[in-house]
């Protein structure tokens, strides 16, 4: 099956530190993303990222020498190497925070089931509230603080997230091993906000969470 040992190896050596170089960890995802392909962020507000460039191209390469040491079945091979390229760094990650890990980093924010609503309560005040999903993978309590952020594409885009930054930071105190949907909320005063929102709902909230100088954007 294998036709040229030092071209497995390399491939396999190209696709670890495509890997390696594009670890989702401390920060779920690189700031400012906006293009991203097998988890790899590959522009971003402030242009091309040089990692993520870096980080893919080693990648293509890893499946180019793949194909080359194989002699059949290239195909599934090839698939098998970018399913496990999508999936693994978020294994490790996970493996990470619940056997090393300390503090904000034993830290997990399911941001795929977070979500945030606005309304007006009267013509000057929006009320906003989030609800956050924690988990504390470390035998230790964690107390930690939130701020909010955009994810910009364009500097004119209407602030949405960031209007929760109002009251922050929010102080969260999570104990050993435990999950919690975290609830926030504040009344935002609008009258000095040019072209505001009115209401509506937002998910996959972009966080921020500090303790100390250590900070994680999630």
């Amino acid at each position: 099956m294998v036709k040229n040992k030092k071209f497995l190896l390399l491939a396999l050596l190209l696709l670890i530190a495509s890997m390696v170089i594009n670890f989702p960890f401390p920060h779920e995802k690189t700031f400012g993303e906006t293009m991203s392909i097998f988890n790899m962020s590959i522009t971003t507000v402030n242009g091309i990222s040089i990692v993520g460039i870096t980080a893919f191209s080693l990648f293509i390469a890893g499946l180019f020498f793949l194909e080359k040491s194989l002699k059949k079945n290239q195909g599934r091979f090839i698939f098998l190497a970018i399913l496990l390229s999508v999936l693994t760094p978020h294994y490790f990650v996970e493996l990470f925070q619940r056997t090393v890990s300390s503090g904000i980093y034993a830290i997990s924010y399911d941001r795929n089931e977070s979500s945030c609503r606005f309304e007006m309560t009267n013509k000057t005040i929006l009320h906003g509230e989030c609800e956050l999903p924690f988990e504390n993978y470390s035998k230790n309590e964690v107390q930690f603080t939130i701020e909010f952020y955009e994810q910009y594409a364009f500097e004119d885009d209407v602030r949405i997230l960031s209007l929760m930054n109002n009251s922050a930071p929010y102080k969260v105190k999570l104990g050993g091993k435990e999950r919690r949907r975290v609830k926030i909320e504040t009344n935002i005063g609008v009258s000095m906000i040019d072209n505001h929102i009115e209401g509506g709902e937002a998910a996959e909230v972009n966080i921020i969470i500090k303790s100390g100088k250590h900070s994680r954007k999630l």
